[in-house]
C-alpha cells in the first residue's frame, strides 16, 4: 500500500502527509547522503498520536517520504506562500538547502508526472473517499492535518518557531467555532506557545479539501519537534518530553470531533 489508513467511527479524520519514510528504489539511487537521512520527516508522529484508534477517529498516513514527491503540495506546484522561500512538489534541496539529488539526477516533468501519478494521487483518492464516507455518515467533519518540523529553520523563519502552530487559510478553511474550540484549549495553558495562521497557514491538504460550506472544516497543527523528540540525528522519540504535549492534543482533537457532532 502507498499509505496506512484506518476508517473510525466518529467524525474526525487525522491526515500525516510527511511521515513517510520510504523511497523507492529508483529514486533513492539518484539521492544524494543528505536525502538518504531524511532529515526533514514528520518523525513519530504516528506514535505521537497513537491515541487516536482509541478515541475512534479515522486515520491516514504517508508510506512514501516528502523527497519522493510531497503530498500536501498541489499537483500544478504552485507555491502556496507567494513570495516566501518553500519546498517544491518534487523538492530538490533540504530544509537547509542540501541538494537531494546528485549532480544531472533531479526529476524532469515527466518523472514527477509519474511520481504524481504513483504516489500522489492515491493518498489523496483516499482522503477524498474517506471523507465523503464520513459525511454521509455524520454530515459534517473535521479534517486534521498533522505536521511537525524542527523548532529552528533559518530558511522558512526567523529565530524559534511557537511550539504549536495553527493553520486555517486565514479563517477558510473551518468554521470560527471549530478554531475557537481547539485553539482555546492550547490557549488555556501556560506551557506552550501558540500562533494561528502564522508562518503556517494550512497546506494544500487543508486549503483543498477545507469547504465549510460543504461541512468539512480543516485545520492543520504545525508544532515544534522539540516538543516530543531529539531534532537531531538519530531523531529518537523521547516519551518523557511527548507525554506533556500528549494529553492537550487528546484533548484538541476530541474538542474538535464534539465539535463536529455538534
Amino acid at each position: 500500500m502507498d499509505f496506512r489508513f484506518n476508517a473510525g467511527s466518529i467524525p474526525l479524520l487525522v491526515s500525516m502527509p510527511h511521515v513517510g519514510t520510504d523511497i523507492p528504489d529508483d529514486v533513492a539511487a539518484a539521492f544524494t547522503p543528505a536525502a538518504l537521512d531524511k532529515a526533514d520527516t514528520d518523525w513519530h508522529l504516528v506514535e505521537l498520536y497513537g491515541f487516536l484508534r482509541e478515541m475512534g477517529a479515522s486515520t491516514l498516513s504517508a508510506r512514501w517520504s516528502r523527497y519522493v514527491v510531497d503530498l500536501n503540495r498541489p499537483q500544478e506546484n504552485t507555491n502556496l506562500y507567494p513570495g516566501q522561500d518553500t519546498t517544491g512538489l518534487c523538492p530538490v534541496d533540504t530544509f537547509h538547502r542540501a541538494p537531494l539529488y546528485l549532480p544531472g539526477r533531479e526529476p524532469g516533468e515527466a518523472e514527477v508526472q509519474q511520481r504524481l501519478q504513483r504516489y500522489w494521487r492515491p493518498y489523496h483518492a483516499q482522503l477524498q473517499a474517506e471523507l465523503e464516507r464520513m459525511l454521509r455518515i455524520h454530515g459534517s467533519v473535521v479534517l486534521w492535518d498533522a505536521h511537525s518540523i524542527a523548532s529552528v529553520v533559518p530558511r522558512f523563519f526567523d529565530g524559534k518557531l511557537p511550539d504549536l502552530n495553527f493553520g486555517t487559510a486565514d479563517g477558510a478553511s473551518c468554521a470560527p467555532g471549530l478554531r475557537d474550540a481547539v485553539v482555546g484549549l492550547a490557549r488555556a495553558q501556560d506551557e506552550f506557545s501558540v500562533a494561528v495562521n502564522g508562518r503556517f497557514k494550512g497546506g494544500h491538504i487543508t486549503r483543498h479539501y477545507g469547504q465549510p460550506g460543504a461541512n468539512v472544516h480543516a485545520i492543520q497543527l504545525e508544532m515544534c519537534q522539540c516538543l516530543y523528540m531529539d531534532e537531531a540525528a538519530p531523531f529518537g522519540y523521547r516519551p518523557d518530553l511527548a507525554a506533556r504535549v500528549q494529553g492537550l492534543l487528546r484533548q484538541m482533537t476530541t474538542a474538535a470531533a464534539d465539535w463536529a457532532r455538534r
